[in-house]
């Protein structure tokens, strides 16, 4: 039998055996055209010959160092200030690499499935109805702007040095026609209202369930996890993942989890997903790095052909409802809704990815750059209280008002009384409440809104951001929840 080096070494040893030519190397993410993050340490690294002397120049910083006997080199530039001037970044040893065009801005990690793989290429042939201006369905004519920069993971090329340093692009032309759509334009959203450069990295891989993007050693490391994993654990992780690392980042964003979804996962998907989150923290150690998702969009999993598990049109639901678990057990999360971005409910890839790519800016910007201004959230259950035949729903502090998105009566709610037959309810708006009644309920004891695969509900903030599914009656394992 063949035997191979363990996964967690390949990148390293991708890096270390041109070394053995006494020539100072760089992982393929770093290299021409990329963004520095900002405003924090930003690590350089790399191999060379044992005890070769690397010295390091940007700006007024010059930093040396010598590679271990491995090979292994590393140093820690001092925080930098932002900066849209493109920098000569040089790595001298026996060679000399001068990497050109560098900026200083933020810089992101995009991960998950085909709907954040999901190219702007095929943004611009979806079919919607009319766009305001400017369209993003022609964003791929006019892209241009330098400030905005991508690097695309490639799965076979990401462990191995490129002599040229290829890899960050201005988003333009054909680089951003095969980026991640929803990456782009939250990279978009950013550069506009923060004004600095922006970088972002888009690794995903279409049809992947979670447990890829999952170290091995992470699952062996929690006593959650009492028997072995299945889906493939570090399959993306060790060559998608693991070789970004420390690049420095701001954050992650995640849009993952309609695989598990097929699988009828719940629980089991709320700590795959805080493993993740704290492994990829671990991983660039920094517990405090952001991480924004996205709650899947409303299909009918129910019907889709060859199940692996019974699906039911609770099944989406219930599986929202482990994705927003995880608000409340890891810290600096995010979430955003997605029940009105669907035009077909047997298309499991809506097309409205600039609103995904948007929203998740928002969130960034309101909890992780502090513009408080910047509407993150639509309304989110906090409490039930019943008067008589009505039910009262109360939500978290809100940006703007209560509306009804069309003008229309309020849709998506159910409610039950004691015998626990949820039928379809009448729901108005008072005020910062929503007043929920049904003919037939004379107490109402449990409240479910958008409780359906197909559920696309008209309740949202006067900011233009759908309310969130609930249910009162969650099991009581479930119903502690965050005020995020």
């Amino acid at each position: 039998m063949r035997l191979r080096p363990p996964a967690l070494l390949l990148p390293f040893l991708a890096l270390t055996a041109p070394a053995a030519q006494a020539r100072v190397v760089l992982p393929r993410v770093l290299g021409h055209g990329m963004v520095l993050q900002r405003e924090k340490p930003v690590p350089i690294w790399g191999t060379a010959a044992p005890g070769e002397a690397v010295t390091v120049q940007f700006g007024q910083q010059q930093l040396r160092t010598t590679a271990a006997a491995d090979g292994s080199w590393r140093v820690n530039l001092a925080p930098l200030k932002a900066s849209a001037a493109g920098a000569e970044l040089t790595v001298s040893g026996t060679n000399v690499i001068r990497l050109k065009d560098v900026l200083v801005g933020e810089v992101w990690l995009c991960s998950g499935q085909s709907n954040m793989e999901y190219t702007m290429r095929k943004n611009s042939k979806v079919t919607v109805p009319p766009q305001p201006e400017p369209n993003p369905l022609t964003e791929l004519e006019r892209a241009h702007n330098p400030q905005i920069r991508i690097f695309l993971v490639n799965r076979k090329e990401l462990t191995k040095p490129d002599s040229l340093h290829r890899g960050w692009s201005i988003a333009q032309d054909s680089a951003l026609r095969a980026f991640s759509a929803p990456a782009y334009f939250f990279a978009q959203e950013l550069q506009t209202k923060l004004g600095v450069p922006v970088g972002v990295i888009s690794s995903a891989v279409p049809g992947s369930r979670i447990e890829p993007w999952i170290s091995e050693a992470a699952f062996r490391a929690d006593s959650y996890y009492a028997q072995p994993v299945g889906g493939d654990p570090g399959k993306f992780y060790e060559p998608m993942i693991r070789p970004l690392a420390p690049f420095a980042l701001r954050g992650f964003c995640w849009y993952q989890g309609e695989s598990n979804c097929f699988l009828a996962e719940t629980s089991s998907y709320t700590h795959k997903m805080r493993t993740l989150i704290e492994s990829w923290r671990g991983a660039w150690q920094d517990e405090n790095l952001p991480f924004y998702y996205v709650q899947l969009a409303p299909f009918k999993y129910s019907e889709s052909k060859e199940p692996k598990q019974p699906l039911t049109p609770e099944t989406l639901p219930l599986f929202w409802e482990a994705q927003e678990a995880v608000l409340a057990q890891v810290p600096r999360t995010g979430l955003i809704v997605t029940t009105d971005l669907v035009t077909k409910l047997d298309d499991i890839h809506p097309p409205y990815k600039w609103q995904i790519g948007r929203r998740l800016a928002y969130l960034a910007l309101h909890d992780t750059y502090g513009r408080r201004e910047v509407a993150a959230r639509g309304p989110v259950f906090r409490s039930l209280k019943t008067k008589g035949q009505t039910a009262e729903i109360s939500f978290q502090p809100l940006q703007g008002r209560l509306v009804s998105q069309d003008d229309r009566p309020l849709t998506g709610f159910t409610v039950a009384g004691a015998d626990g037959q949820f039928v379809p309810a009448q729901a108005r708006i008072k005020g910062k409440r929503v007043l929920v009644s049904a003919p037939g309920v004379a107490r109402p004891v449990a409240v479910r809104f958008a409780w359906h695969e197909a559920s696309q509900p008209n309740l949202f903030s006067s900011a233009g951001l759908p309310a969130r599914p609930f249910r009162t009656d969650k099991p009581a394992a479930a119903l502690s929840h965050a005020a995020r």
